[in-house]
């Protein structure tokens, strides 16, 4: 099983809310959901997040599992690692799997192409 991880935190210091932004008339994430679904290779779109506006945006354009993220995992100086880690321990108990591979995808993307991925 594949899963692809977004972590989409809402505090930008340069461009506050950037991934919620429009770019080319979506949301800029949108394009990196759009292309990991163009791409099949996933069996599970996660979206993590601080923002209920990003879940609810993510959720939109077809991420299939929204993790709300706590404050702690949020801030400046927490690594993506930390955040990766424990949406891995959270897909075990939601999903209910053990084994499964993943694939960190940051969320303001508008260039990846599902090509790439593969």
């Amino acid at each position: 099983m594949n899963i692809a991880i977004i972590p989409a935190r809402s505090g930008s210091k340069r461009i506050r809310l950037k991934n919620t932004k429009n770019f080319l008339n979506k949301p800029i994430i949108f394009w990196t959901i759009k292309e990991l679904k163009k791409s099949k290779l996933f069996d599970h779109i996660v979206t993590t997040s601080d923002s209920s506006q990003i879940l609810s945006i993510a959720k939109k354009c077809g991420s299939n599992v929204l993790s709300k993220r706590a404050k702690i995992l949020s801030t400046d100086n927490i690594s993506t690692i930390k955040v990766v880690k424990s949406e891995i321990y959270k897909i075990r108990k939601k999903l209910k799997i053990k084994n499964f591979n993943v694939c960190c995808i940051y969320p303001c993307n508008p260039l990846l192409l599902n090509i790439d991925l593969k």
